[in-house]
């Protein structure tokens, strides 16, 4: 079948020429020069034969770094090449990428210079600068006569989540489907061809994916990211330099931001958005404050695309469903069908399907009610954890710990940091020697980094219950308690 999303990009790239299409701290790139460089990175792409296990199988190519113009440049070239980008998150360690790598049996993998892919790549590839500062390598088959999965035909995009097994989960998108996201968000959210996006957001993540790329490219729109660590200051910056009449970030940036006060910078900014965890009423109300701009929920689940959108910030909830979505919110948990609706798991057969009911309902492990047409989450059905917009399974991390020398067990749950924000903890009992650090360092060796505890109490036995099983309620006393030398 004939692939939708080089056409769309041709399109939209065509169509608006000379207007700025992405920048980043080293520099801009207009919609035409975006198209030229891109076509040319994909002419160096197209020279690779993958060890596909079919005549005629699409190039697979992993994209394993931060946002920058030359990450877009890599995504379009990829797909102009007639290959399929898989977007991980550059948070991912080295274990989870080879993972993903032998799971997904990539050919290729675009990534930063300094990242460590010792286990992925065993040689560079020659693009002869083509991916401006991002370098090309060509992926190990650690087992040659391992058959890779197949993609589904009209898989154009796929994306990672940490799924129920603690395993990156590939997600496979149609073209259809990518495109109806950004289509439907442009429509729901009144964004044009005016709008300057400050994303602060990594593209590789649905909030950004879904609202700031193809989005921004179909009206005409800016796109403007930033490197290096969010801070307020730097999201400031940003702001003042480019103009930006939108932002679009994580909860913790906009707390980031209300603890810094700043005093100006928004003079612009019509819209902030904010998903991928809640954002707490104290926090917008402090941020429109100092600020003068509303912060708009947007409620998006990895595997169906963005599902809703609140156009009158606070007091709508997440807001009411987006164009081309059906949301059904009832006792045993919401169940929502969309345009933007991934296919499945590629790493992890039927799991996917399971959770998609006879009526092609997703059923998205939140529970929450409707109050007149918006949405409004109450809680989880499911275990997982949800720190900075990205899951978490807290078993995944509490076996990982039990694997420690001098570790007799652990329990791992989500809690508050020092700021009121959501983190992940964990409480481990422990012989005499074992530190805080050795942990740390023994969970980085296996995980991403989001996956690491941010709070870590060491004990010499776990608090449990009358029938022996944890106790989380005297888990969470032990946390407010002062840690004893």
């Amino acid at each position: 079948m004939t692939d939708v999303l080089p056409g769309l990009f041709t399109d939209v790239l065509a169509r608006h020429g000379e207007r700025v299409a992405v920048t980043d701290a080293d520099g801009s790139l207009g919609y035409a020069e975006l198209a030229d460089r891109a076509r040319a990175a994909a002419d160096r792409l197209a020279r690779y034969e993958g060890p596909g296990d079919a005549p005629g199988e699409r190039l697979r190519v992993g994209l394993y770094a931060t946002n920058s113009v030359d990450y877009v440049v890599g995504l379009l070239a990829t797909l102009f090449a007639g290959g399929v980008p898989f977007l991980a998150d550059a948070a991912f360690g080295p274990y989870d990428l080879q993972r993903i790598a032998e799971d997904c049996g990539l050919d290729l993998l675009v990534h930063a210079p300094g990242a460590d892919v010792s286990a992925v790549v065993t040689e560079s590839v020659d693009v002869d600068g083509a991916f401006g500062g991002l370098a090309v390598g060509r992926v190990r088959r650690s087992d040659a006569s391992r058959a890779r999965p197949r993609l589904l035909d009209d898989t154009e995009v796929c994306r990672f989540t940490s799924g129920s097994t603690g395993r990156p989960n590939c997600i496979e998108f149609s073209g259809a489907a990518v495109s109806a996201a950004a289509a439907n968000w442009v429509k729901g959210t009144g964004l044009s061809a005016d709008d300057r996006i400050a994303c602060f957001a990594a593209l590789s993540n649905g909030l950004a994916f879904n609202t700031s790329l193809l989005a921004a490219f179909m009206p005409g729109a800016s796109l403007h990211l930033s490197t290096g660590l969010p801070t307020a200051s730097r999201v400031v910056r940003l702001l003042e330099s480019t103009g930006a009449t939108r932002l679009v970030a994580f909860p913790a940036l906009y707390e980031s931001i209300v603890r810094r006060a700043p005093e100006e910078g928004f003079g612009a900014v019509r819209t902030a958005i904010s998903s991928g965890a809640p954002l707490r009423e104290t926090v917008r109300q402090e941020f429109t404050r100092l600020t003068g701009v509303p912060i708009h929920n947007y409620y998006g689940v990895a595997e169906t695309g963005p599902l809703t959108y609140a156009p009158d910030g606070a007091g709508s909830g997440l807001g009411v469903p987006l164009p081309g979505v059906r949301l059904l919110a009832e006792e045993q948990g919401i169940r929502v069908r969309s345009e933007s609706m991934g296919s499945r798991y590629l790493n992890a057969p039927g799991v996917f399907e399971e959770r998609v009911d006879a009526e092609g309902y997703y059923r998205t492990g939140d529970q929450g009610h409707l109050l007149d047409g918006a949405l409004h989450l109450t809680g989880r059905t499911s275990r997982m954890v949800n720190v900075g917009g990205r899951k978490i399974d807290p078993i995944e991390v509490a076996d990982v710990l039990r694997t420690a020398a001098g570790v007799l067990d652990a329990v791992a749950f989500e809690a508050e940091n020092q700021h009121g924000e959501p983190t992940l903890a964990a409480v481990v009992a422990v012989e005499t020697g074992v530190t805080a650090q050795s942990l740390r360092t023994h969970c980085a060796a296996t995980l991403p980094s989001f996956k690491v505890p941010g709070i870590l109490r060491l004990v010499d036995r776990i608090p449990a219950n009358s029938i022996g099983k944890p106790s989380v309620e005297r888990l969470r006393r032990l946390l407010a308690e002062p840690q004893s030398n």
